[in-house]
């Protein structure tokens, strides 16, 4: 350190801050690292001048500062951080997450350095802290005063820092620009754990504790196996209270039946941890990596939901690190090395030595008091008590359920019909339905119901669950007893109609199960409904009605053993494609501008329906559900799970053989390419590309063939090669006009128009869009997303016409937002941006461009021929508004979420109400003299032979 440089002395702020995954971000970017470390030195060097820090350290990645003012020590950090997002590196995942910690104490230099216990408190705090994050200690949080604009503490609490006796209370630095969510911070407090909180009482098990518990201290691996309602889940959690202390690194409770796809069992662990995807790497080996050194317990529940995927990842966590253990709940063993096994027993139905009462009669003891507001049961009632938990085996799930059917009955009457279970228990209902033939197997129902599996019907059991399957009558007293207490009180239409509504993932209305049933349901749907099987919820627009979530799995079950799944399904999967149909429709039937809002709340039933059609239903109508969801999957940012059902679909056709059309074929392989594309898979979309090519020709569909030969153009527009790209699309129009199917090429026409506009040809570009307005009107698909307006509003802001720029752009931006395009709706909001900046309005227009980013990024979505233009814009407004103004402006702007931030763009006041309108200056820029139409094919029509992509396309494939 150069000894010119002043010391404070007195309350000193200290500084530390380094790169969080330095070495990893290293080994990634290899020698562009280099670079990347100058950038990061540089950008916190500048922030350091502005605020009079003075720098005492600078090794490898990390800095050491000392400042005399703590508010100038919080206000350097926070411009830092800022400048560190809103840097351009060259790439994202170059970009550095920099932790930053702070701590005031007294302390005075001595010979140009600190000698503090100060700076070790200090130092200890940025060691806590995450990249991106800001943290600092009360004392610092005392003397900032004030604190920066815009800024506030967050109050993380006492914390003990590694090295220190005492606790710490920790801040964090919240501030517009700022990351807000992190995970804990990484300080030497033993407890951490996020085990669920228990809302009733844990009664009995002293004994099972006791033993589970030497099992988990003896062994890395423990399974609790036992059926459905036995308990696992509650037993594994108890014990796992007991045992947080033991464990420094924590005890994480991790669902496993929320998991819908086995990829992601290890990124529901990992995002239990805190821990978040790293680029280029899987998140199983980021998940070993950061638990090889920590002693911790990992308790996941459920795990038969996703067996497999579980097993693997088990194993792999076992492997890396000797203080991992894994304590399991599920209805099957893993089979992996080292494994123990332990059968949950049944609660103790028969009364202790000592004269107590059993495990299994206290809780129902517990629970009928909490049902009968708090009264006990008779003494009188003891023996019939014991009875009723005899007749339930001890489950304790049975045994809370019969302790709400003690609202309303006694203990005997409730003893009584137990007696006989299997027979009718509704004494007042007339031609009760005979007890159906057990065909195949009834295996043991999960904790936590899978709706993945409630939807797709029972599986077949494996050998494993096979062994735990009893006699008929020992059968009846487990966990589906007790659905069936309430299941054989039915009648035909009831049970039939309760069976039906299993294939419904959701709320459904009256009309709905009306449909499903082809009958008048109100019967048989009130009698479920008084039954408790079927919840009714009242809206104002009518009642809808569902399930809970294990009386679904139990109805799916009994769906299948009468032998209508098939049918039922397919209903489903009818009722799934009229509902698609349907959102394209008006009250009239006559086609309308497609929302993608209608199709929000069909989600759940068509990715329900598209799971039967992958596991026993039709692949063809499958590719119909798809299809209908092809924009809604892009423009949520959720091309990766559109793949992902395209990809079933196929193997469903390869299982079964079904003959699919080839202009079926192609349009799938159309849609899939453009996915593949979103999701940033280039070769996978060039294979599925040149599929759907191949099948259309095949297909003779010219409109099916010129959507898929529109977007030809975008792998030589990523290479630079726009000339050749103006000539593909040019040839794709021609050829297009030349077979009536112009519609069809709009995806052409839009990416020409874009490449008039990037070279300026400005007069071409809206002469050839004047000409598109009416096809895309023409078009309820295409209508909506308003891209005429968009790209017209793009060449207004060519030309500086302010005006016609606004009124395109909030044309296509009401638009877009009032059909549920949000991705298109980020370039749109960009594009207004630019407008406000032009217009003079640059705080609104940073505001913009930041929830514009924001959006962008929580799709998945990159800006494709945009993107340099965006950025150009940004930097020159950072220019005029500097660096501290504009931050503030784009941090505020990207804490706004769409809607607020299409309401505030469609709130800026049209150019020519301000008294200065840009527009009428006399130095303005003028539109160019506005000429009829020119006719964009000027050559005889032919069929291209346009080559294959020389290169990958980019991921956005949206035009407009």
């Amino acid at each position: 350190m150069s000894p010119r440089i002043h010391l404070p002395t007195g309350w000193v702020t200290f500084v530390f801050t380094d790169i969080e995954g330095s070495t990893r971000l290293a080994q990634l970017l290899g020698p562009d690292y280099r670079p990347v470390l100058r950038e990061h030195r540089r950008l916190l060097r500048r922030t350091i001048a502005a605020t009079e820090g003075a720098e005492l350290l600078t090794e490898g990645d990390s800095f050491f500062l000392a400042f005399g003012d703590a508010t100038a020590a919080l206000t350097a950090c926070l411009t830092a951080q800022r400048a560190l997002v809103d840097h351009e590196w060259p790439t994202a995942e170059a970009a550095p997450r920099v932790r930053m910690g702070l701590h005031t104490g007294w302390a005075e230099p001595r010979d140009g350095e600190y000698a503090s216990p100060e700076v070790h408190r200090a130092a200890r705090i940025a060691a806590a802290a995450h990249g991106g994050q800001v943290l600092c200690s009360a004392a610092t949080a005392r003397h900032a005063d004030p604190l920066p604009t815009g800024a506030s503490l967050l109050d993380l609490g006492l914390h003990r820092l590694r090295g220190f006796d005492d606790r710490e209370r920790l801040f964090q630095l919240v501030a517009p620009g700022l990351e807000r969510q992190f995970p804990r911070p990484r300080t030497a407090d033993a407890v951490a754990h996020n085990l669920p909180t228990q809302v009733t009482s844990f009664v009995g098990r002293q004994a099972e504790r006791a033993e589970l518990r030497r099992l988990v201290e003896d062994h890395r691996l423990v399974t609790v196996l036992g059926a459905g309602g036995a308990g696992k889940t509650r037993l594994a959690v108890e014990l796992a209270a007991d045992l947080v202390e033991t464990y420094p690194d924590g005890v994480w409770f991790v669902d496993i039946a929320t998991v819908t796809d086995p990829g992601l069992v290890a990124f529901a662990i990992a995002a239990v941890l805190g821990l978040r995807p790293e680029p280029g790497r899987p998140m199983v080996d980021t998940l070993v990596e950061y638990a090889a050194a920590r002693r911790m317990l990992v308790v996941l529940d459920t795990c038969d939901a996703q067996p497999a995927a579980s097993a693997d990842v088990i194993s792999r966590l076992l492997a890396g690190g000797v203080g991992v253990r894994v304590l399991a709940t599920s209805r099957e063993s893993f089979g992996l090395p080292g494994e123990v096994v332990w059968r949950i027993p049944p609660l103790s139905v028969d009364p202790p030595a000592d004269g107590a009462e059993s495990d299994a009669v206290a809780l129902l003891l517990d629970r009928t008091a909490a049902a009968r507001g708090g009264r006990q049961p008779d003494p009188a009632e003891s023996a019939d008590l014991r009875r009723v938990v005899q007749r339930l085996d001890g489950l304790p799930l049975a045994i809370e359920l019969a302790a709400a059917r003690l609202r309303v009955l006694s203990v005997g009457q409730l003893a009584e019909r137990l007696d006989d279970v299997l027979g009718t228990l509704d004494a007042g209902r007339d031609d009760p339905e005979p007890p159906p033939v057990e065909r195949g197997w009834t295996g043991n129902q999960q904790d936590t119901v899978d709706l993945v599996a409630a939807a797709a019907g029972a599986t077949p059991p494996t050998p494993a669950s096979r062994a735990v399957q009893r006699s008929a009558t020992e059968r009846h007293l487990t966990m589906q007893a007790t659905v069936t207490w309430s299941y054989r009180t039915l009648g035909p239409r009831a049970a039939r109609l309760l069976r039906w509504l299993a294939v419904f993932a959701g709320p459904v209305d009256l009309a709905t199960v009306e449909w499903l049933l082809g009958d008048d349901p109100l019967d048989p749907l009130s009698v479920l409904v008084d039954k408790s099987m079927v919840l009714a919820e009242p809206h104002a627009a009518g009642s809808t009605y569902r399930m809970l979530d294990p009386i679904r799995a139990y109805a799916a079950r009994r769906l299948a053993e009468a032998g209508e799944e098939q049918a039922a399904r397919d209903r489903h999967v009818a009722w799934s494609t009229h509902a698609l149909e349907r959102a394209h429709l008006g009250p009239d039937g006559r086609p309308v501008t497609l929302s993608l809002y209608a199709l929000d709340p069909l989600a759940g039933e068509l990715r329900a329906a598209l799971r039967w059609c992958t596991t026993g239903g039709s692949a063809r109508a499958g590719l119909r559900l798809a299809g209908g969801l092809d924009q809604w999957w892009r423009e949520r940012g959720l091309a990766r799970e559109g793949r992902l059902w395209l990809f079933r679909l196929y193997g469903r056709i390869a299982e079964t053989g079904e003959a699919i059309p080839e202009d079926e074929l192609a349009a799938a392989y159309h849609m899939h390419s453009l996915h593949a594309g979103a999701d940033g898979e280039f070769a996978e979309e060039l294979r599925f590309s040149q599929r759907a090519e191949a099948a259309a020709r095949q297909a003779g569909d010219a409109g099916l063939l010129a959507r898929v030969l529109a977007g030809r153009a975008a792998p030589l527009v990523d290479m630079g090669q726009f000339v050749e790209a103006e000539r593909v699309c040019r040839e794709v129009i021609e050829w297009a006009h030349g077979q009536d199917v112009l519609g069809d090429a709009l995806f052409a026409v839009f990416g020409l128009a874009e490449l008039l506009w990037r070279r300026g040809a400005l007069d071409e570009a809206a002469e050839l869009l004047g000409a598109a307005r009416p096809v895309e009107a023409a078009r309820p698909v295409e209508r909506g997303r308003r891209s005429v307006d968009m790209l017209l509003g793009m060449v207004a802001l060519a030309r500086g016409d302010l005006v016609a720029a606004h009124e395109h752009l909030l044309v296509a931006l009401r638009s877009r937002m009032s059909h549920g395009f949000h991705g298109r709706a980020c370039d749109t909001l960009n594009a207004v941006a630019v407008r406000c900046a032009a217009g003079g309005e640059s705080l609104t227009a940073a505001r913009l461009f930041g929830a514009a980013q924001a959006t962008r990024a929580s799709l998945r979505a990159t800006p494709g021929i945009y993107g340099p233009y965006w950025a150009e814009r940004q930097a020159q407004l950072r220019g005029e508004l500097g660096d501290a103004a504009f931050d503030d402006a784009y941090g505020e702007g990207a804490e706004l979420s769409l809607e607020e931030a299409a309401a505030l763009a469609l709130g800026v006041e049209h150019p020519d109400l301000a008294a200065d309108s840009i527009r009428f200056t006399t130095g303005a820029p003028t539109p160019s003299p506005r000429r009829p139409p020119a006719d964009p094919h000027r050559h005889p029509p032919r069929t291209p032979n346009t080559p294959d992509p020389p290169a990958p396309p980019r991921p956005d494939r949206r035009h407009g």
